[in-house]
């Protein structure tokens, strides 16, 4: 919701830049007067550029612009069907098996996504149709980010590691917006609202809970990480239509529900029963 306060007025990598670059600068600053070196290894920094343009540059930087054409409850919705995403990428590129139960979440996840999706009174607005093929692409971009998170060669400060996918992506969105031909506008004339939501967006959207969310991938499976983006939707959903006056219809409310319900049969972990892994391979016959 924060987001889609600033790209009303920001334009969407310039918003997503000067927010990275400055949480980045802020970390490093916090680490130093906490006695925390900021040494790296070319390995390591080559790493965590990759997954700073996995995460923030193309991840999130791609979903500020798809506000433009869809309301924050929405695209928190279909954010919300990300572990299903991350588990079916784990199955296809880890050979991971997938436990019967989270196939049930799976299946009312994409039940929940085409509900959302199949309004006629959404998809008719300009733009959605783009906007929801877009947050897609950066739901594929952050599972494959989670996935290579658990393996990559990183800094061992989680806080120290977020400084520098915060600084790197910040720097590749000020890249793209350059690109873009994107006009800079300096804080000093931005609205009171979106100068209030930028501060919450660095300190508590950027360095708190993306610190959070790189220990979390090192200590947790990434499907059960990606659960968290089911509690995103309500608050963006009850906030969206209070704040922004957005759009809230009975399919999106049954969407939700759906959707939201998917989470206990990810985590549950009752039974031992899996299905066979995935090889890849297709064998011919004879």
């Amino acid at each position: 919701m924060l987001n889609k306060v600033a790209v009303a007025e920001l334009p969407p990598f310039f918003l997503a830049s000067i927010r990275f670059t400055t949480a980045g600068l802020l970390i490093f600053i916090i680490s130093i007067a906490m006695g925390k070196s900021l040494a790296i290894t070319r390995k390591q920094f080559k790493n965590a550029f990759i997954v700073g343009v996995l995460f923030l540059s193309f991840g999130n930087g791609i979903i500020v612009w798809a506000l433009k054409y869809v309301d924050s409850g929405f695209a928190a919705l279909e954010i919300s069907a990300q572990p299903l995403v991350v588990l079916l990428l784990m199955w296809l590129l880890q050979g991971k098996r997938i436990k019967p139960m989270s196939l049930v979440g799976v299946g009312l996840g994409i039940a929940g996504i085409f509900l959302l999706v199949g309004q006629k009174e959404i998809i008719a607005k300009e733009g959605t149709i783009l906007g929801m093929v877009m947050i897609f692409a950066c739901m594929l971009s952050w599972a494959y980010g989670s996935l290579f998170v658990g393996k990559a060669d990183l800094p061992k400060n989680f806080f120290v590691n977020t400084g520098y996918q915060m600084f790197t992506a910040g720097i590749t969105l000020a890249l793209a917006s350059l690109l873009f031909g994107e006009q800079w506008i300096a804080p000093t004339h931005w609205g009171q609202p979106v100068q209030f939501s930028m501060v919450l967006l660095i300190l508590f959207g950027s360095i708190v809970a993306f610190t959070s969310f790189n220990y979390l991938l090192k200590t947790v499976s990434p499907d059960k990480v990606a659960t968290s983006t089911y509690v995103n939707p309500i608050i963006a959903i009850i906030l969206g239509y209070y704040i922004l006056n957005e759009q809230i219809t009975l399919q999106s409310i049954i969407a939700a529900a759906v959707l939201l319900t998917g989470v206990y049969f990810i985590n549950t972990s009752r039974t031992t029963i899996t299905l066979p892994r995935f090889s890849g391979k297709i064998k011919k016959g004879n």
